[in-house]
């Protein structure tokens, strides 16, 4: 077993110019500390400033919007949406987005999950609202999975972050599994039912787990699920889809002053990930703070971990940590893509904040360090998995310390998520070309990771302030939502290379269909099969 910590990795992501070969390229051409900008067309309207910025004056007078070579074709707002995206097509050739929405009533017209029937670009049309437990709040954990044809999403109520007294089942441990397969704009409920507990479904009993984010195996028979007060992943066999059944839990080794509630702290805890094709691996993620102080060791990174005790169906399956990685140049690690690029291994890995973590106090001490004190984007060469290590990093002029004089007066009365990263997704596991993210202010930014090495920019799109909150987005919070201000856009993209588009959410503005414009993408090797696009 290999623990390996990334302390060189730090030492290039943090210089202010560019190094030789500093993100692990195989040759001497020098590697830009940014992504190159994209190159917009005559009729886009680009950013004014740096690189995803929103300055101060355009947020005080109301932001009117950036693009790209993107441009929009269709919306869906209803009450706005929150943390999570996934789409099915069914046989009818339907094709379905779904989305979440925060968890509360209040001036809501719909709760729940809302179906939006896409077929038609231009109309995105509500057609059901998904309302049974785990529904009205699967925070980051609604998932299809393609080869069984299902939708499934654990119960999240405030984020699983704490119990709630009965309200919604009390944030876990339910789970709730929908059949696509006939008509995706109508799912059928399969089942909605608490595992870990007597009659739910519990090889292993747990009755404290709660829910917050999740994936599939890509075979569709287990589900992995995450619980951030336990710093624990689980694991949810689904061969029999209508009796859902807890197998076996991980905890992350690196873990430390991690308390329950109601005292909560994290600290090393749990997040996002993905599954092997096969089913023998998981990728998760270790979700450290991000402290800037060098002789605190980052516990924030990548871990790769042995699943095949559970792919086997073994009695008693037991998860096995392989390696990890870790750096200082982020924190809060959010999710995983495990891609082939040149039919070579890769992780796509984001994280949600940056070194000092995501509050002001954070920002300033990150700034202070010479660290990026917001989070991006980066791709990790898996090649040997005992010894993964970071190739490239996405981020954008305004990750640059050297910028955060500029930045920072743009955040004034800000408090959380603002120019950083949360969801990226592919247009194709098993060949990547292209890589779409939501940059929370900074909007959708489309990038060429052909070359992972040196990822370039191709588009963007950043929609327009909105000057009325939206009842079902978590954006709408102290610290949050503001007047005109940038929406959050903090969900995963999904790329559609027959029509040259992409769809996805903000929280503010709902569901967006855009068109890709002047000829950037998709590319000639670029496609989009069904269950690639996580």
């Amino acid at each position: 077993m290999k623990h390996l910590f990334a302390e060189t990795a730090v030492v290039c992501a943090v210089a202010s110019l560019a190094l030789m070969g500093c993100n692990g390229g195989d040759d001497e051409t020098p590697v830009p500390l940014t992504v190159p900008k994209a190159t917009c067309g005559p009729n886009d309207r680009p950013e004014s400033g740096l690189q995803g910025q929103v300055p101060a004056a355009l947020r005080a007078s109301g932001f009117q919007g950036f693009s790209c070579n993107l441009q929009l074709i269709g919306q869906s707002k209803g009450d706005g949406a929150n943390w999570q995206t996934t789409q099915f097509k069914d046989r009818a050739g339907h094709v379905c987005a779904y989305h979440g929405t925060a968890f509360t009533t209040a001036g809501r017209t719909h709760v729940g999950v809302p179906v939006i029937d896409i077929t038609q670009r231009s109309t995105p049309t509500p057609t059901a609202y998904l309302t049974t437990t785990s529904l009205l709040d699967p925070w980051e954990s609604l998932k299809v999975n393609e080869r069984r044809q299902l939708l499934a999403g654990v119960n999240a109520h405030n984020g699983g972050l704490q119990k709630d007294n009965g309200t919604n089942g009390g944030g876990g441990p339910e789970i709730d599994v929908y059949d696509l397969a006939n008509d995706c704009r109508q799912p059928q409920l399969i089942a909605s039912v608490p595992i870990g507990l007597p009659g739910g479904g519990g090889a292993v009993a747990d009755p404290e787990l709660i829910g917050h984010e999740g994936a599939w195996a890509p075979d569709g028979l287990t589900y992995y699920g995450s619980d951030l007060v336990s710093a624990r992943y689980y694991a949810i066999d689904m061969a029999d889809q209508t009796h859902p059944t807890l197998v076996s839990t991980f905890r992350n080794p690196f873990a430390r002053n991690v308390q329950p509630l109601p005292n909560l702290v994290i600290d090393g805890t749990v997040h996002g990930l993905s599954v092997s094709d096969d089913g023998n691996r998981a990728y998760f993620v270790s979700l450290g703070p991000g402290n800037p102080d060098p002789a605190v060791t980052p516990n924030n990174g990548l871990l790769i971990v042995d699943t095949s005790e559970i792919q086997a169906r073994k009695p008693n399956p037991q998860m096995k940590l392989i390696s990890s990685l870790f750096w200082k140049d982020g924190g809060t690690a959010q999710h995983t893509i495990n891609v082939k690029i040149g039919g070579k291994p890769y992780i796509i890995f984001v994280d949600e904040a940056g070194s000092g973590g995501n509050n002001p106090n954070g920002w300033l001490a990150a700034c202070g360090a010479n660290l990026p004190a917001w989070p991006f984007a980066r791709i990790i060469d898996i090649n040997d998995e005992t010894a993964p290590k970071i190739v490239s990093r996405l981020m954008l002029e305004i990750h640059d310390p050297a910028n955060c004089s500029k930045v920072l007066p743009d955040l004034a009365g800000l408090s959380s998520f603002t120019y950083g990263s949360h969801y990226c997704s592919v247009d194709n596991r098993a060949e990547a070309t292209t890589l779409a993210c939501g940059y929370f202010n900074s909007g959708i930014r489309v990038f060429d990771i052909r070359d992972p090495v040196r990822p370039k920019e191709i588009a963007y799109y950043n929609p327009a302030g909105t000057t009325t909150a939206s009842p079902g987005s978590n954006h709408v919070r102290a610290g949050g939502w503001v007047a005109g201000g940038p929406d959050w856009c903090s969900a995963q993209v999904h790329l559609d290379a027959a029509s040259g588009s992409l769809w996805t959410t903000c929280q503010d503005n709902g569901a967006l269909v855009l068109q890709f414009t002047n000829g950037v993408w998709p590319f000639p090797t670029s496609a989009t099969p069904p269950g690639q696009q996580n």
